[in-house]
């Protein structure tokens, strides 16, 4: 049902609105997650002092491999306080998955809020000007 009080669009209407130019849309732009990995891990695991030792590129993602650091002499006087040992693959659609020991902690979108330690930028893919959004 429908309201007579209010003005319909009709086709030459909507015409016009779809001739209407969005110039800034039609730049191609980068997006870019940052990650504070040692800070994220000490978010999800509640343990600080996480390190990356190493890391592993593809074409779909970016594994690191992390460990905490201030385990890691104590781990060669007693194997029982061996550093923890976790992976971080982050895909360059915005998706992440964390291990920890084997166990999964996080598996979804960084993206979408999740974290304090994952901040999202956007660039002009022309001339590398920030972008700020309101």
């Amino acid at each position: 049902m429908t309201d007579h009080n209010e003005p319909q669009m009709n086709a030459t209407d909507l015409i016009e609105l779809s001739n209407f130019s969005h110039p800034a849309w039609d730049e191609p732009v980068i997006c870019r997650v940052e990650v504070d990995l040692p800070g994220w891990l000490a978010q999800l695991t509640g343990e600080n002092d996480w390190e990356v030792y190493s890391e592993d590129e593809d074409e779909t993602c970016i594994s690191f491999a992390m460990r905490e650091k201030g385990k890691i002499n104590a781990a060669k006087m007693s194997p029982k306080l061996a550093p923890k040992l976790a992976e971080v693959t982050l895909y360059h659609n915005g998706y992440a998955v964390v291990d920890v020991e084997g166990k999964a902690l996080f598996d979804g979108s960084l993206t979408a809020g999740t974290s304090e330690c994952a901040h999202l930028s956007y660039y002009h893919a022309d001339s590398g000007e920030p972008i700020t959004l309101n």
